[in-house]
């Protein structure tokens, strides 16, 4: 949802009705991943894609009824081996999509998740999918780290659903919950559709290069929240880094831990090291390769720099296994030279080492083309 708040926020707080379409569950190759959402406004403009364009139209239209029927609506869209839908997925995949109205009175915690969102405290929305009693089909839970808001029909199902929630808001998950229809752990007919709002992911990027102003601009696009750090103050300036959410001027390894010591890495972290100074980049490195938990860890180089580098991290007391944590040279293999191919490079390695990629070419594979995350914890 967070690609079409802006959009959602401006319908709600005009008081005025959208209909919000969420892609909740889906099989085989889908082309966008649970949580991927589409709004319709109420003078008809979209924002935001459910399927890159194949059912786009259909989920368009349903939009839109819903917001007239005033009740929302679980969709299927593609094609199985025994039913051919209507309107199908170009990639075989099938989609479940959840149509509703947002309103303020549909949908009174909104500006709620909208602050949580925005001050990158973790929050979660809980919404009944689907329900013998249709009168619970769209009734919400929103899910702080300690605290609940709304209903969805029991105080039995509102207390089984946000013990469940806090354990998917904690490994940042989106997921569907089954239970029966008054929150019974053993049973079946109620779904809740679970959209975990975690803080962004962090990006570090150490060393204020040409190479990490390139890549803070590609760690944004891809939705990362980025951190510039270098201990010489003429370079480490947001001038020259505009695309960086904070640049820090501090010696890397220093707030490497004192960030680790905050809370503030975790596993979905990823740390870039392009300081290609020994006196900067191995003692970060030798704070990094330790971390209990940590998405990515590379560092810039040539093979004679990291030849070097590994033998200076030895005489620190790292091994072998700390090593194989460690991405260097940092990218994959795709001919870089300028500041921003290399920075492709970096986040093309990121990306793969996320999902479980080789980065090879797609024309070269016979395997499906997306993958399921894996586990980051290294």
């Amino acid at each position: 949802m967070r690609d079409i708040l802006d959009e959602l926020l401006a319908v709600w707080r005009a008081d005025e009705t959208a209909g919000l379409a969420t892609v909740v569950r889906t099989m085989k190759s889908a082309p966008r991943a649970p949580g991927a959402a589409m709004v319709v406004a109420h003078d008809g403009s979209v924002a935001g894609s459910v399927s890159g364009g194949c059912v786009e139209a259909a989920v368009y239209d349903l939009a839109g009824e819903v917001v007239l029927t005033g009740r929302p609506r679980l969709q299927r869209y593609g094609i199985t081996d025994d039913d051919a839908f209507a309107v199908g997925l170009t990639c075989g995949g099938i989609i479940d999509i959840f149509a509703e109205p947002v309103s303020r009175n549909t949908f009174p915690h909104l500006g709620a998740v909208a602050d949580a969102m925005a001050t990158h405290r973790p929050i979660a929305v809980a919404t009944v999918i689907a329900h013998p009693d249709v009168d619970w089909i769209g009734r919400r839970l929103v899910v702080g780290e300690t605290t609940t808001d709304g209903t969805l029909g029991s105080a039995r199902a509102d207390d089984a659903v946000a013990d469940d929630v806090r354990g998917l808001l904690a490994a940042g998950r989106t997921a569907v919950l089954t239970y029966g229809p008054d929150g019974q752990r053993q049973g079946e007919g109620m779904e809740v559709f679970v959209a975990s709002h975690a803080p962004r992911p962090r990006m570090i990027v150490f060393g204020a290069i040409d190479f990490a102003a390139a890549l803070t601009r590609q760690g944004s696009l891809l939705g990362y929240r980025v951190t510039v750090c270098d201990a010489r103050p003429v370079f480490a300036t947001p001038a020259r880094f505009p695309a960086a959410d904070e640049v820090v001027v501090d010696w890397p390894h220093r707030y490497l831990a004192g960030q680790q010591e905050l809370g503030a890495v975790d596993a979905r972290t990823v740390i870039c090291v392009l300081t290609h100074d020994p006196k900067f980049d191995v003692p970060v490195l030798a704070v990094a390769l330790r971390l209990p938990r940590v998405g990515y860890v590379g560092a810039m180089g040539s093979r004679q720099t990291h030849v070097d580098r590994i033998e200076r991290l030895r005489e620190v007391g790292l091994t072998d296994a700390d090593f194989g944590r460690l991405s260097s040279p940092i990218g994959l293999d795709l001919g870089a030279r300028t500041p921003e191919e290399t920075a492709v490079s970096i986040t093309a390695e990121i990306i793969a080492r996320r999902w479980g990629g080789g980065g090879r070419p797609l024309a070269d594979l016979e395997s499906r083309i997306h993958h399921d995350e894996v586990d980051a914890r290294r």
